[in-house]
């Protein structure tokens, strides 16, 4: 990359996001939590990789949604929705889900945390898993793992481009159940208005369900908010959910994967009574699917959808029914999904990392201040050859700003650094890369990833060969979601940083 390349130079700001905070001390009656939400979680094949469970600040939430903008709201119903979900996105680069509660959903926080950490106890590859919440005053929020490739409504009921394939329906049915299975398990059987929008795809293609119907939408609020003709004959008698009610909303479900359409479970009932299960069937999979298998879904879901509770089947009896139908186990998800493979972000360089390139690649600014502190100005040697007659008292007086400039760095007085770093540079007798690199994790120290850049960038641009000029780019590109750039950066500081070691000179 040209070290004075105008693409990086006029790049927008993007949103400032922020590390979450880590309350010691949650609201009254919750535990306090143990991790930190930008932490991974262990290796556990069944976790799904989510990170701890742990409270957010709603500085935190806010700033990783941009202040909750109309942009991010990812809710089917838009702002219409009672309890609006939106993305963001931590400092960490995590894509998160934020579910906003209306202001007199959860009165008593107590209550709203201590029914969070229920849920977020669970860790399992086939939920979208809750990996925090907020209690700031009135303010109630959920935060899960972002599902970035849309929901099952999305995709049988408004696709674009292909419908979903018989081998991926049954593998939604599946995975569903085993979600519900290990939340039933795990001493959480119910779940709120389960339907095709609860079904969430995940970067790979791989179906999980939402955390949120694990969780009532208030205190007091209604389990249900979908047409009544989908709601469980119980709940309309006494308005209350039971393990059951969950098996029948799963039939609704199974029928929506059958149809690909939105079907009332009595008209799907009558159909599957009078024989007609081709007229049930997604005309979109005619000669596509395996009628022996669509016979036990079909007769799968009819069990589900009976009215009394007692002769439903339950968790299990959906998952050993499913099991044998699971003829694609090799089939990546988002090959059968039609969706493109998902990209990983840029891999760390395969060779040996240096400090500076492991604090880099963590973005890890707090980090990278103790390695610039610890350098100093070692690597200025050789870029400034001053006459005799430059020694003036402006020098002196530039110099001083430096120093004071060096002062506030050490001390994480960011502001002032840029303040006085800037009397440095602009004064342009004397250039220093350093002061370059050092005002740039200033500016990424204060959320000004562009002016950051463009710092990095003038390090370059006077000491061409210089590896922290080139590491300091990428965590700005980075900043920045220009990810792919920033992998580059990485690469080239690294090599760089190889040259060096075989004799050449900065570091």
């Amino acid at each position: 990359m040209g070290c004075c390349d105008s693409k990086f130079l006029t790049s927008e700001s993007t949103h400032p996001e922020k590390l979450p905070t880590h309350h010691q001390q949650p609201h009254s009656g919750s535990r306090a939590p143990t991790h930190h939400p930008s932490l991974p979680a262990g290796s556990d094949p069944e976790s799904g990789a989510a990170p701890p469970f742990s409270e957010f600040s709603f500085s935190d939430l806010k700033t990783a949604t941009n202040n909750f903008s109309s942009d991010y709201i990812v809710s089917e119903s838009g702002e219409k929705a009672p309890n609006v979900v939106y993305k963001g996105r931590l400092n960490n680069r995590r894509w998160i889900a934020v579910k906003k509660f209306t202001k007199l959903a959860w009165p008593d926080p107590k209550q709203f945390a201590d029914e969070a950490w229920g849920v977020g106890k669970l860790r399992h590859r086939r939920l979208a898993n809750l990996i925090g919440y907020c209690c700031d005053g009135d303010e109630r929020l959920l935060v899960a793992e972002y599902m970035p490739t849309d929901t099952l409504a999305k995709h049988l009921f408004h696709w674009e481009n292909q419908t979903i394939e018989w081998a991926m329906r049954l593998r939604v049915a599946f995975h569903i159940a085993e979600a519900l299975d290990y939340c039933s398990t795990e001493g959480r059987p119910l779940y709120h208005d389960l339907n095709a929008y609860r079904v969430l795809f995940d970067e790979d293609g791989d179906p999980r369900l939402s955390c949120f119907g694990l969780m009532r939408n208030s205190r007091d609020g209604k389990s249900y908010s979908t047409n009544l003709a989908y709601t469980p004959p119980e709940y309309l008698r006494n308005g209350r959910v039971t393990p059951e009610s969950v098996i029948y909303s799963f039939g609704t479900v199974l029928l929506d994967l059958l149809s690909g359409k939105h079907i009332p479970p009595s008209h799907a009932l009558d159909m599957i009574r009078g024989k007609n299960i081709i007229l049930l069937m997604d005309s979109h999979l005619e000669g596509k699917f395996s009628t022996e298998e669509a016979t036990v879904v079909v007769n799968l879901a009819s069990q589900c959808l009976q009215y009394e509770p007692r002769e439903r089947p339950n968790r299990k009896d959906l998952v050993s029914t499913l099991a044998p139908l699971q003829t694609k186990p090799d089939v990546p998800s988002y090959v059968m999904l039609g969706i493109p493979k998902h990209e990983e972000a840029p891999p760390t360089p395969q060779r040996p990392l240096s400090a500076m390139g492991e604090a880099c690649s963590r973005m890890d600014l707090t980090a990278i201040h103790q390695i610039l502190v610890m350098t100093h100005y070692r690597d200025d040697e050789g870029t400034n050859e001053l006459s005799f007659q430059e020694w003036t008292q402006q020098m002196r007086d530039m110099l001083e700003a430096r120093k004071r400039g060096d002062y506030a760095f050490r001390d994480k007085d960011f502001k002032a650094a840029i303040d006085c770093y800037s009397q440095f540079i602009d004064v342009g007798t004397m250039v220093s890369p350093t002061v370059f690199a050092r005002r740039s994790l200033c500016y990424l120290l204060n959320e000004q990833p562009d002016a950051a850049l463009r710092d990095a960038m003038q390090a370059q641009c006077v000491y061409p060969d210089w590896p922290t000029a080139f590491y300091m780019q990428s965590v700005a590109l980075a900043k920045l979601d220009m990810h792919k750039d920033a992998g580059d950066m990485l690469n080239e500081a690294t090599t760089l940083e190889e040259k060096r070691q075989r004799g050449g000179r900065g570091s």
